[in-house]
């Protein structure tokens, strides 16, 4: 019990780097926090199997039994406990996308301006304020985007491919926006190698 503990402190101190790059889906406040949160809350484990491929759902089942072996000690084990689950989950996720994993950022980091934007439009379910800040060229493909996303996001928890098909859709759609405001093409191909790992 105490390696466990211990490796699980040394890993949580080695991988809590701040860092301010592509960070939305690494951020505490982030869609991959929130649903690792949401399975250690439920005990169901889909909330975050959507997030990672089909071959990391090993790694991320056998952290969360881990985890939950550990986390009813005491409110501070808990916290590490669950502190380690999130970083592992963002970590195969980011890896997943095919970009570097640089550490979970705190409440304070503030997302690109592009993805603040996408989130809030996925948000009131409408791109009309993204749309008034774009070049009219850009509208029907950020259209075509968020329509792509909207018609996968009422997928059944328990359809696992469903629900992976809604984050590849939520990511491109996020990253692609990212892209246009930052005057960046990069990010429009940032999402699509997730599901190839």
């Amino acid at each position: 019990m105490k390696q466990v503990l211990f490796s699980i402190l040394l890993a949580t101190l080695v991988l809590i780097t701040p860092q301010n790059t592509f960070a939305h889906c690494d951020s505490v406040e982030g869609p991959v926090v929130v649903a690792a949160k949401k399975s250690l809350q439920t005990g169901n484990l889909n909330h975050v199997l959507i997030w990672v491929g089909e071959d990391d759902e090993a790694e991320i089942r056998n952290m969360f039994n881990k985890v939950n072996n550990v986390r009813n000690i005491n409110e501070d084990v808990r916290n590490l406990a669950d502190m380690y689950f999130y970083e592992t989950v963002v970590r195969v996720h980011r890896m997943g996308e095919g970009v570097g994993y640089t550490g979970i950022k705190n409440e304070s980091f503030k997302p690109e301006e592009g993805i603040e934007a996408a989130d809030i439009a996925i948000e009131k379910n409408s791109v009309k304020d993204i749309l008034a800040h774009l070049d009219e060229a850009e509208h029907e493909k950020v259209k075509h985007y968020f329509h792509e996303l909207q018609t996968k996001r009422n997928f059944d928890l328990n359809n696992i491919e469903a629900g992976r098909k809604y984050v590849e859709s939520y990511v491109h759609f996020i990253h692609y926006v990212e892209g246009l405001f930052s005057g960046s093409n990069e990010h429009e191909h940032h999402s699509k190698e997730m599901h190839s790992h």
